[in-house]
């Protein structure tokens, strides 16, 4: 009965991290979500037992909150439940070794550090999915977590589990009748974590508003932004509909120009005909684009495109991302790709750097299952990728824009090398409309909030369809378009450049949870040889 009832204890725990997360109203139940866990941890005593049931956890907290996935990809989903849910175990059997062998308190410490160093390597590593940080958790509430300008999203996931940890002391303690001192002085800490970043918080708001209330008062410039609404699936990259669609895009962005309009945004992959890169000018599909711009010589146009670079025939100086093709005899590399746009022709282009494993990439050690993925809808290989960020200036050098491409949306650090190289405005390109109407776009608008409060930028979001919108550096949203409704919506928008504590300095609280893991791991293997060789010495 006992191990059953730890499996049922350990599952409610994934419940209630579902019921804390985006687009849930019920956050606050993030500061206890982990309970069932540590009470789980803190009564099984074999580590394969534990594992199984914390495997469990995991992968029933990643299906209830991105089962969405499905709909752009099965094979990326499977990879994204079951291999994302064993990845996230590996914190926590470290937790339970250390708590093993050095008792409760550094246990619970270590918890921390590791989990933290987790999610620093998940943000970072070929097989990346961090839809799931912990600090993404208050996306919805950006009033609770404006000091994100000096820790990203790793304070948030800091203050997630040194709650819980709290908290469990006080639930043990109540279980087990010993409310002393020690209990309330507990309880009182944990309420001060509670409350504590949530005020300073509303502290910054006030200061922060003031910024963006005297930035408004001078700006005169404006940027468009387009949600042309085009099914990915059944329309969009049909070669029949191409130029339908750039026809719809230009004319739902002159029907907002005006002489203030210095940026129009389109989403990704907007013009979806597949272009070799030395060709755009020339393509035939892009003929219309060039006339638009004739027409307004005051405005850059960002777009997402669908383009192509040949290599020639010398594998040795083909990137390693790089296909062969007998048809033309050469490698390529195919990019989901930001285009920059002015009326005199110049071309400037960002390639999406951070891709989705299972959808645009497979992890090189995973390339034999390149044929399954593609038989499911997936890749054969890889997209190439930049290896920098772009920033990409208007005419005027006023805005300053940052091409961010879907999925790239969601790394705090990431983002910030592009505030460091320049720019003074973040614009969002994605095709959400893969996930179909489901929670999945939805979260992903709302991630981006976070990254207007790290950064301190306006976001210009332009969406395919749901939810194109603007975003000032406070996380408040404007003029939100909603799911299936081809729009476009213009705003005036300051181009004040500053630099945050965060975007200075990087993830810094994370690199150091990571030097201190290593420290960690080298001396749980040095506790643990020194035990094995010390009872040799007995039995001998």
């Amino acid at each position: 009965m006992k191990p059953f009832t730890h499996l049922l204890i350990g599952l409610s725990g994934s419940l209630l991290l579902w019921a804390a997360w985006p687009m849930s109203p019920l956050t606050i139940l993030i500061f206890i979500a982990w309970l069932p866990l540590l009470w789980v941890e803190d009564g099984v005593r074999n580590w394969k037992r534990f594992l199984a049931i914390t495997y469990l956890h995991m992968l029933i907290w990643n299906i209830l909150v991105t089962w969405w996935v499905w709909n752009a990809s099965i094979p990326g989903a499977l990879g994204a439940f079951f291999a994302n849910s064993l990845i996230m175990c590996v914190p926590w059997l470290l937790f339970f070794f250390t708590k093993k062998q050095f008792g409760r308190w550094i246990g619970y410490g270590s918890l921390v550090i590791y989990w933290i160093s987790f999610e620093y390597l998940h943000h970072n590593w070929e097989l990346s999915w961090p839809w799931l940080t912990l600090g993404n958790v208050f996306a919805l509430h950006p009033e609770w977590v404006q000091w994100y300008e000096y820790s990203g999203t790793t304070g948030g996931s800091l203050w997630v589990l040194l709650s819980n940890i709290i908290a469990y002391s006080l639930f043990t303690s109540y279980r087990n009748h010993r409310r002393d001192r020690k209990y309330y002085i507990t309880m009182i800490t944990w309420i001060i974590l509670l409350l504590a970043p949530i005020i300073s918080s509303r502290i910054i708001a006030s200061r922060e508003r003031k910024n963006v209330e005297a930035a408004l008062a001078t700006a005169d410039k404006n940027v468009i932004v387009v949600q042309p609404n085009v099914d990915p699936y059944e329309e969009k990259f049909l070669a029949g509909n191409i130029t339908p669609q750039i026809e719809k895009l230009i004319v739902l962005s002159e029907g907002l120009i005006d002489d203030d309009t210095r940026l129009v945004v389109w989403p990704e992959t907007a013009i979806p005909a597949q272009v070799w890169e030395d060709q755009i000018k020339d393509n035939i599909y892009y003929q219309p684009i060039w006339s638009f711009l004739d027409r307004h010589p005051q405005i850059s146009l960002l777009t997402g495109i669908d383009s192509y670079k040949n290599y020639g025939n010398d594998k040795n100086t083909a990137p390693a991302s790089a296909r062969f093709e007998e048809s033309i005899g050469a490698y390529y590399d195919a990019f989901n790709t930001a285009a920059f746009i002015d009326a005199d022709t110049v071309i400037q282009l960002y390639h999406k750097a951070k891709l989705v494993p299972g959808v645009e990439t497979l992890p090189s050690f995973l390339g034999f299952m390149g044929k399954w993925f593609e038989g499911f809808g997936g890749i054969s290989g890889t997209l190439g990728r930049d290896s920098e960020r772009k920033v990409f200036s208007t005419w005027d050098n006023y805005y300053k824009a940052a091409p961010v491409i879907c999925y790239e949306s969601i790394y705090s650090e990431y983002i910030t090398d592009y505030v460091r190289k320049g720019a003074n405005i973040l614009t969002i390109l994605t095709n959400d409309g893969w996930w179909g109407n489901t929670p999945g776009y939805k979260q992903h608008m709302n991630y981006g909030r976070l990254r207007a409060i790290e950064s301190r930028n306006w976001i210009a979001r332009s969406a395919n369809t749901g939810i194109s919108c603007f975003m000032d550096p406070m996380g408040n949203v404007y003029d939100a378009q909603p799911w299936n409704v081809a729009s476009a919506i213009k705003r005036t928008i300051p181009a004040g450049q500053r630099q945050t504590f965060f975007v200075r300095n990087g993830d810094m609280l994370s690199k150091a949870m990571s030097i201190i893991t290593i420290f960690l791991i080298v001396l749980n293997l040095f506790t643990w040889i020194r035990k094995i060789l010390n009872s040799r010495r007995v039995k001998a």
